[in-house]
Parts: C-alpha cells; sequence; structure tokens
C-alpha cells in the first residue's frame, strides 16, 4: 500500500476517497497530522500532512516516530515523501522536482530510532537511505507523466526552523549536498528501520541562502510550491497503480 507524507504546502491528496481519518495514537504518541485513509483509483493509499494540516508544527518538533509507525501499522509497504527544498546548487532553478539519493543529517535532539531501553539494538544499513528500486519506480513515473525533475541530489537536511546563513549553506555545499530541508531525518531513517520502501520527491522552492539576492520568506516557499501542486497528486496517481 502506498503511503504519502505531504510537506510544506502539500496537505491533502486530489481524488482521495477518505473512509477514516484522525490523529493516530501510536507507542510514541500521536501523529504530527491527521492520518487519512481511503482509496485513490481503486487503491487504498494512507496520508499524513507532516506539520499538521494547518501547518502549526515545526520541523524539529514533528512526531516522525508516531507517523512511521502508524503508517506502517495501516498497512504502507511504499513511502513517498515530499520534501519542500532550497537548492544549493545555482544549476537547479526553482520549479523542477528534485529526486535525491543521498542525506547528510545535521539535525540534532531528534528521536532517530525506534529503539527504547529493552530493546534489541537496530543496526539498519542506511548505503542508500532512498530505496532504490522504488525510487527508480517514482524516477519513471515523472518520467511518464512528463514532469521536469532531477535524478540525483544530496540532501542536506538541517534543523530549522529558521533559514540558513550564507555561510552554512557554503559549508553544505562544500560537503556535497545540492538541495537544503528541514524534514528529510530522521523520516529516512525511521522508514528504513521500520522495513519500508522509502522515497522522496523534492519541489524546489527557491534559491538558498547566498545564492540568490531576494529576502527568503516563509510565504516565498509556500507560494512557489502551489504550482507544483498539480504535478504532486498526478505522480500520486500515477504510483498508486505501481504499488
Amino acid at each position: 500500500m502506498l503511503a504519502v507524507i505531504g510537506g510544506s504546502g502539500v496537505y491533502s491528496l486530489d481524488g482521495l476517497v477518505v473512509a477514516r481519518r484522525g490523529r493516530a495514537e501510536t507507542r510514541f504518541g500521536a501523529t504530527s497530522g491527521e492520518l487519512v485513509e481511503g482509496e485513490l483509483a481503486g487503491h487504498p493509499v494512507a496520508f499524513i500532512a507532516r506539520h499538521g494540516e494547518d501547518h502549526s508544527i515545526a520541523p524539529h518538533l514533528v512526531n516522525y516516530r508516531a507517523n512511521i509507525e502508524a503508517l506502517k501499522r495501516a498497512g504502507a509497504t511504499r513511502v513517498l515523501a515530499v520534501c519542500t527544498v532550497g537548492s544549493i546548487d545555482a544549476g537547479l532553478l526553482p520549479g523542477i522536482f528534485a529526486v535525491p539519493d543521498q542525506i547528510v543529517d545535521y539535525t540534532w535532539g531528534r528521536n532517530h530510532t525506534f529503539h527504547e531501553p529493552g530493546d534489541p539494538v537496530p543496526h539498519v544499513d542506511f548505503t542508500d537511505p532512498y530505496s532504490p528500486s522504488w525510487r527508480a519506480e517514482v524516477i519513471e513515473a515523472l518520467r511518464s507523466e512528463g514532469i521536469a525533475h532531477c535524478d540525483g541530489a544530496t540532501y542536506a537536511a538541517v534543523q530549522g526552523p529558521r533559514f540558513e546563513s550564507a555561510a552554512e549553506i557554503r559549508r553544505f555545499r562544500n560537503d556535497g549536498c545540492s538541495i537544503i530541508g528541514m524534514t528529510g531525518m530522521p523520516e529516512a531513517a525511521l522508514a528504513r528501520e521500520a522495513g519500508l520502501d522509502y522515497a522522496a520527491i523534492c519541489p524546489v522552492a527557491n534559491l538558498a541562502a547566498g545564492l540568490s539576492e531576494v529576502e527568503l520568506t516563509a510565504e516565498e516557499v509556500f507560494g512557489a510550491v502551489s504550482p507544483m501542486l498539480g504535478p504532486i497528486h498526478a505522480l500520486v496517481a500515477t504510483l498508486v497503480t505501481r504499488v
């Protein structure tokens, strides 16, 4: 079953016939957004808005463990994460979808594992943070829909909720990162630990600090994502038939 995690600007799925919805309670607490379960084109789908339906939950306060736990419990086998990003690569312009294949984690203080005292310690392989076969299907679906995308990017996962300084962006670029966001981790690692296939599509909303002379605001980011919602919904409609 396909599960979709919506990022900034993505708070619902077009065409989803809802069977039930509500915040799901897990052993790690409640999900950050409502767990919405239903059918899309006759196929079961689950959806969570990562920041809540009103975008009231900051990236470092998202209950990533509860979200992944609830999706797995709902029957999900594959997760498509929508993660709005800024571009560190001046050649990767706003309006394109980046499909990352690697990630560097700069976050801190977040729960990065389901492990609790007394549980067996999980040492999972994270060589390829995004499930290669599932990621390949996402790329093929983007191609089939004619959606402009970049196949391959290294995602810098930062703490937020503030935007970055120009010096930080230079550091991340020197580290080999090409896009930057605030929610890529620990979500990807938790999905791996839970045994779920995980891939991300990253709408590029802006050029990162120091690459643009325009002052960056949240309103600018949300505005940039709005025209990309149609392709996101088209992509999900295509992928749901392939799971």
